[in-house]
């Protein structure tokens, strides 16, 4: 009975990280929806990788269930499915070429410093802006607003759709630019501290 309790606990500390290793597994079976243009097919798991983004968060959240594995794979796999729909959204031209390169950029751009400030100054830690949380929202927004829009094509929706993307372009510029310069006072502070200690 012990050791039964011990299993269910286990599965259950497990349970986050095993719903954010199911929405990276959706990525493919998405994607092909989107080429084999079965839109409410794509819809339909989008919404399925949204509802286990939110519950794995909420879980690690109430059961205080977040582990350092978790932190590391939740934005990378909230990243990996946003990119890869933005480039086949774009593939068949249903979003914007210039929006889909800003979002590349900008993630390209943020790995690259969080490499150079591990490297430097040994920082693992990234905690997401406020400015990068509404750039998410926007970016999920778009892409199901896009998604929808191959279905139905009310004037709400079409109004929607075209906000949604001009937030994903602004806030991308922004969180952009916000992540650069707190980065920046990252490594200067290292910089100062790894002085201050000589």
């Amino acid at each position: 009975m012990h050791d039964d309790s011990r299993s269910h606990l286990n599965l259950l500390r497990a349970a986050p990280n095993l719903l954010t290793l199911g929405r990276i597994c959706l990525a493919p079976f998405l994607v092909a929806a989107i080429l084999e243009q079965r839109f409410e097919l794509g819809f339909i798991l989008f919404l399925v990788a949204g509802v286990t983004d939110a519950l794995d968060g909420a879980m690690a959240r109430y059961f205080k269930l977040g582990t350092m594995l978790g932190q590391y794979l939740d934005p990378v796999a909230d990243k990996l499915l946003l990119s890869t729909l933005f480039l086949v959204l774009m593939h068949e031209k249903l979003i914007p070429t210039t929006v889909t390169v800003l979002v590349f950029g900008r993630d390209v751009g943020i790995l690259l410093v969080a490499a150079i400030l591990y490297a430097a100054a040994g920082r693992r830690e990234f905690q997401p802006s406020i400015f990068g949380k509404i750039n998410t929202l926007a970016q999920v927004s778009a892409v199901a607003a896009v998604l929808l829009s191959q279905l139905v094509q009310p004037p709400w929706l079409v109004f929607f759709r075209t906000a949604a993307l001009d937030a994903t372009i602004l806030f991308t510029v922004v969180s952009g630019f916000h992540y650069a310069w707190a980065a920046s006072r990252r490594g200067s502070n290292s910089a100062a501290n790894g002085s201050g200690s000589k």
